[in-house]
């Protein structure tokens, strides 16, 4: 759900492996995935995929996994056209940014049905039907928020194996997602602000103390509401920084340079609303999403 940057590039790798896929997408996208299948661009192996996609979810039936990776703002409507796919046996794997995905989707569908998940990866719908991924980084983390969740969570790890997609259960999909949050707190919030690239931020000594400050204020909100995040995480994840690719940028900044909505109220927005519920600091995510704040619905 959601053939974008994420769901399209795993989703495509899915379907190299020979398993059946389907991709639900809207507009210009939509169109290009129907007339001319969809491309990937990517150093692990370019791809030109005919694939069955459709607009409306009634169309496809029931199915086994739900990717769910439809932009943050977009979750509550995609899960509520999402019903008609979502039988007994179910799962949904949220792969979106933020931290409140399970949360979120668990409105809709049985605790049961929702495991967690985080990907980490550089993509972007480059033109429509072409999914252009950037760097080597292309890795999935997803895992049972319930006991009873674990068997349908590794039935889909061979998936993904069989794939050659890296992809990997954590102990504690919980604190697993959170680290990719704080980290993309970080990423998102100095390459959106200063419009530039991880390259520049990371030389640049006041964007790169924005960039560790920011991940900073987020991991001091998740040890606050008691996730394991170890000591020195933000050091790790600055010096795991130090060796991307000096092009990437967050979806964030992608989506604000193509004017489209942003994901910002659920990224420094909530680091900073979190903080004001615990009545903890967290000025640098604050002031960064002050600054977004004109741009989040678009032009």
């Amino acid at each position: 759900m959601g053939a974008g940057g994420v769901g399209g590039y795993f989703g495509a790798r899915l379907h190299q492996a020979g398993h059946e896929v389907t991709f639900f997408a809207r507009g210009r996208h939509l169109q290009a995935l129907q007339n001319d299948g969809l491309s990937v661009e990517s150093a692990h192996g370019n791809a030109k995929l005919k694939v069955r996609v459709f607009e409306d979810p009634r169309e496809a039936g029931v199915v086994d996994v739900v990717l769910f990776a439809v932009k943050l703002w977009d979750t509550d409507t995609a899960a509520e056209r999402l019903r008609p796919v979502v039988g007994k046996h179910t799962v949904l794997i949220p792969f979106q940014n933020g931290v409140e995905s399970i949360e979120r989707l668990g409105r809709f569908f049985p605790p049961a049905c929702v495991l967690g998940g985080s990907a980490y990866i550089g993509t972007r719908i480059k033109a429509p039907g072409v999914i252009e991924h950037s760097g080597q980084m292309a890795r999935l983390q997803f895992g049972p928020v319930l006991a009873s969740q674990k068997a349908a969570a590794e039935a889909f790890l061979e998936v993904c194996r069989s794939a050659k997609i890296q992809a990997e259960i954590p102990e504690d999909i919980i604190r697993a997602n959170w680290e990719k949050f704080v980290f993309l707190v970080g990423l998102s919030s100095a390459t959106a602000v200063s419009r530039a690239a991880l390259g520049t931020v990371r030389s640049d000594p006041d964007l790169r103390w924005l960039f560790e400050q920011a991940m900073r204020e987020a991991w001091q909100v998740g040890r606050a509401r008691g996730v394991a995040l170890a000591d020195d995480y933000v050091e790790q994840r600055m010096a795991f920084a130090d060796g991307l690719h000096a092009d990437m940028k967050a979806s964030l900044l992608h989506d604000l340079e193509n004017r489209g909505k942003l994901e910002a109220p659920w990224l420094c927005g909530a680091v900073s609303r979190m903080a004001q519920e615990l009545k903890i600091e967290a000025p640098v995510n604050r002031a960064v999403y002050a600054a977004l704040k004109p741009f989040l619905h678009g032009q």
